[in-house]
């Protein structure tokens, strides 16, 4: 990516994927599977789980499904990249014109915290395996730790009684994707509402 803002954006994104492979690397190797720490009393907590399937621990359709995701995040991490470099070139030849940038930052920094938060699991499922001699390239599972089980539902409570309000064990990659995700729902809608027109 040419450009200030394209660099600022490399620069971010790497430094998204080095604290959430930072992070992994920790827990990976010095916590045993299952393992558990509070870190703020009871509701928050670092738990080391490994998944094969999707963010939060979602399960998808065994060795077959575990393959098509990861072929899917290598396809999409690429496809934002490339849109991501097309924008900061209509911004970069904008300026050049003197006219004011048509891309927002906000919707820059949005699709590059989901890059960065793909390109972190995609990391664990491509290499993983292979350094810890469990799976092959592309079956490596990936390491999740935050988990926040804020409160258990009163039994009383029909359907959720007896549950725990937030279950999902998620990481810093997890984090990147779904921050950025809302973020560009709640304040960049509009522009992608403005590129439909």
């Amino acid at each position: 990516m040419k450009g200030s803002e394209g660099r600022k954006l490399v620069i971010l994104g790497v430094v998204l994927v080095v604290i959430d492979q930072i992070i992994k690397i920790l827990v990976k190797t010095n916590m045993g599977l299952g393992e558990h720490f509070d870190v703020i009393g009871n509701w928050f907590k670092i738990l080391f789980v490994e998944n094969e399937g999707m963010a939060f621990g979602w399960a998808f359709g065994g060795k077959v499904g575990k393959l098509i995701l990861s072929i899917f995040r290598i396809c999409l991490c690429t496809a934002l990249v490339f849109w991501i470099r097309s924008m900061c070139r209509k911004n970069a030849a904008a300026r050049r014109d003197g006219q004011a940038a048509p891309i927002p930052a906000g919707v820059l920094v949005g699709l590059t915290l989901i890059t960065a938060g793909a390109f972190g699991n995609i990391i664990d499922s491509l290499f993983y395996g292979v350094i810890w001699n469990y799976a092959p390239v592309l079956f490596g599972k990936v390491v999740d730790m935050f988990y926040f089980p804020l409160w258990t539902w009163p039994d009383w409570v029909p359907l959720l009684g007896g549950s725990i309000f937030f279950e999902p064990v998620f990481n810093f990659a997890d984090s990147c994707v779904t921050v950025g995700a809302f973020y560009l729902i709640l304040f960049q809608w509009k522009f992608f509402a403005k590129s439909e027109d």
